[in-house]
């Protein structure tokens, strides 16, 4: 696995434990995996991700949002789903909110040098999709959940009021804007 993937990996690890949160991994199985790259053509770092990292039962829960990470065993049927006329084949759904349903997805379209792909996001129930950025790159995104977990832990487990998610989302500035100018410049997480 590449250092930036390993850093990436490090950061939401430490993002869970220091909230307290629950964090359950196994390996991806190597055959499920190459399936997905040849029926998806999936980049190389997500598909590193999933052999090294496979998520069960793994949901960041902040104020602002709940990511759920959908684990190999669901990706196959997540991406069979018909999303309308203008979901784009190249998007490849790989979370959701628990909060609203809306998918984060890997823009397969854009990829790096480094096979990575930028992460977007979606208000589902809408007429149309209208991406929004969330992170430039599958590492980004990572150190941003991390990063928002780990700020997450003041907030205690309940739900959210709205004067919680604004300070909530403050923080986040300073946090997003050391990880990732092209998500703050975005706004999804403030």
């Amino acid at each position: 696995m590449d250092a930036d993937l390993v850093e990436a990996l490090a950061s939401l690890e430490e993002g869970f434990r220091e909230s307290g949160q629950r964090f359950l991994k196994g390996k991806g199985d190597a055959a499920a995996v190459e399936e997905l790259k040849k029926r998806f053509s999936l980049s190389p770092r997500f598909r590193l991700f999933l052999t090294e990292f496979d998520p069960h039962d793994v949901e960041a829960a902040m104020p602002i949002e709940r990511v759920r990470f959908l684990p190999a065993s669901e990706l196959a049927e997540a991406n069979a789903v018909s999303r309308g006329a203008d979901w784009k084949p190249t998007w490849f759904v790989f979370a959701e909110s628990s909060l609203l349903g809306d998918p984060y997805f890997l823009d397969l379209t854009s990829r790096d040098t480094e096979g990575d792909c930028p992460v977007r996001t979606a208000m589902s129930g809408q007429d149309r999709w209208q991406p929004v950025l969330a992170a430039s790159s599958f590492a980004q995104f990572l150190r941003i959940i991390g990063a928002g977990l780990k700020l997450a832990k003041g907030f205690g487990s309940r739900l959210a009021d709205v004067d919680d998610e604004d300070t909530f989302r403050e923080a986040m500035v300073s946090r997003i804007r050391a990880i990732d100018g092209g998500a703050l410049k975005a706004g999804h997480w403030t």
